[in-house]
C-alpha cells in the first residue's frame, strides 16, 4: 500500500508576507513595512528550505507557490535564488508548477520577464474586480486599466495565468455581475478563481460590519443566484468547475492547488505558512511565527520559523481528506477514507445524501452534485458526524 500523502503530490509554500497597503476585506498574514532587506529574507528563505529538506529530499516535487501578501514585491533575483536551491535539493515532476501571486499594481512588464526567466511558469493575478467604484470599496490601489494591462504582459510572459475575482459585493445585482463576468471571461483566462465576499472578524471590513456600517450586503437567496449565474456563464465558455470556487480549461487546473485539494504533503514556509508532512509513517500538521520579524529571528537565531508541530490522528487525516477532497469535482475515494480512519462511511448517510440528491456514488469514490456543492457545509456534517 502506498503512502496516503502519494495520493495528492508534494508541494512547497513560500510566503511572502508584505504588501504596499491592507486591503479591508483581507484576513490573511500580510503586513505593510517600508523598509525590506530582501538579502536577509532570502536567507531566512534558503535556511528553511535546508532545513525542511534533510526529511524530504528523496520525493518529486509537484509546484511551488509564492503566496502572501504580495509577492510581486520580491526582487525577480530572490525568487531566481530560491528556486535554484529548490531544484538542488528535490527531484523535479516534468509538468513543475511554480505559481507567484501579483498584484496588478505593483507588476511591471521588466519584473514579469524577470520572473519567467527565474523559473516561474503560472501567474495568480489578484485583479478582484472589473468596477472602478468596486476595487475602491475593496482598498484596492489600481485601476480597472493597470488590471487590464498588467493581465496581457502576464499572458504575453507565462504559459498559466489565473485571475482572480471577488463577488457578492455591497449594493452588487445580478445584471452588473453577469456583465463583469463575462468581461472577464472575454480575456480567455486559462483559469479564474471566484470568491463570494467573506466578511471575516479581525478585518476592517469586520469592524465595520460588527459596527453596522456594511451596508448592501447580498441575502443567502441573492448570493445563491450570483453563484448560479458564475457556474454557467464559466461553463458556457468552456471553463469547468473543477473545485467549488475555480474554474480552468482542460489542462490548466492549479497543480498545487490540486495537492491541498488531494490532501497530499505540503511544506509551509514564511510567516503564518501552514503545512502538512508525512515522515516516517505519521502525518504532521505544522504551524509557523506569524510575526515577520520573530519569524525571521528565529530562523536566524534557532534554526526553524516553527511555531507548532502536531502529530495527526487517524481519524484526523481522514476528516482533512474528506473535507479538502469533496471540494473537487472528482470528489474522493471511498476506500482511501477506510484506510485512514479504519472504518467506512455509514451507509444510511450516504443513502439519505444520495436521496437528496445532494451526492453521487461510482464505485468506491463520492462526488457532491452541483446542488451538494451549494450546501457542501451540511454534507461534510452529515458525512462526518
Amino acid at each position: 500500500m502506498i503512502e496516503d500523502w502519494k495520493h495528492g503530490g508534494f508541494g512547497i509554500y513560500i510566503h511572502w508576507p508584505f504588501c504596499a497597503t491592507k486591503c479591508p476585506y483581507c484576513d490573511f498574514n500580510s503586513h505593510v513595512r517600508i523598509n525590506i532587506d530582501q538579502k536577509q529574507w532570502l536567507r531566512g528563505y534558503l535556511s528553511e528550505l535546508k532545513r525542511v529538506s534533510k526529511s524530504t529530499s528523496n520525493r518529486f516535487l509537484d509546484s511551488v507557490f509564492f503566496g502572501g501578501g504580495t509577492p510581486s514585491l520580491i526582487e525577480p533575483w530572490v525568487i531566481d535564488e530560491i528556486l535554484n536551491e529548490i531544484q538542488k535539493r528535490w527531484k523535479i515532476r516534468d509538468n513543475f508548477e511554480v505559481t507567484l501571486e501579483a498584484n496588478p499594481g505593483s507588476v511591471d512588464a521588466k519584473n514579469f520577464k524577470a520572473y519567467k526567466y527565474a523559473g516561474v511558469n503560472r501567474a495568480s493575478m489578484g485583479i478582484q474586480s472589473l468596477n472602478a467604484k468596486d476595487l475602491k470599496a475593496l482598498g484596492r490601489t489600481h485601476t480597472v486599466q493597470e488590471a487590464l494591462a498588467a493581465f496581457e504582459i502576464a499572458k504575453q510572459n507565462f504559459t498559466a495565468v489565473s485571475f482572480d475575482l471577488i463577488y457578492a459585493r455591497q449594493n452588487q445585482k445580478l445584471v452588473h455581475w453577469e456583465k463583469e463576468l463575462s468581461q472577464a471571461l472575454d480575456l480567455e483566462a486559462s483559469h479564474m478563481s471566484l470568491y463570494q465576499l467573506t466578511i471575516e472578524q479581525g478585518t476592517a471590513f469586520g469592524d465595520r460590519y460588527n459596527r453596522g456600517l456594511l451596508k448592501g450586503l447580498p441575502n443567502e437567496d441573492i448570493s445563491a443566484d450570483l453563484y448560479d449565474v458564475t457556474s454557467n456563464l464559466c461553463k458556457d465558455r468552456g471553463l469547468t468547475a473543477y473545485e467549488v470556487s475555480n474554474y480552468a480549461q482542460k489542462g490548466f487546473e492549479s497543480i498545487h492547488n490540486l495537492v491541498y485539494w488531494r490532501y497530499g504533503d505540503y511544506v509551509g514556509i514564511g510567516p503564518g505558512a501552514h503545512g502538512r508532512l508525512t515522515i516516517d509513517g505519521k502525518k504532521y500538521a505544522s504551524e509557523t511565527f506569524l510575526s515577520p520579524e520573530k519569524w525571521l529571528k528565529n530562523v536566524e537565531k534557532q534554526g526553524s520559523g516553527e511555531s507548532c508541530l502536531t502529530e495527526l490522528s487517524k481519524e484526523q487525516q481522514a476528516a482533512e481528506m474528506v473535507m479538502m477532497g469533496l471540494r473537487l469535482n472528482e470528489g474522493v475515494c471511498c476506500k482511501r477514507f477506510e484506510n485512514l480512519s479504519g472504518y467506512s462511511f455509514s451507509k444510511d448517510k450516504l443513502t439519505f445524501l444520495k436521496s437528496l440528491k445532494l451526492i453521487k456514488q461510482k464505485k468506491e469514490n463520492i462526488s457532491t452534485t452541483y446542488s451538494g456543492r451549494r450546501v457542501l457545509n451540511s454534507v461534510l456534517a452529515e458525512l462526518l458526524d
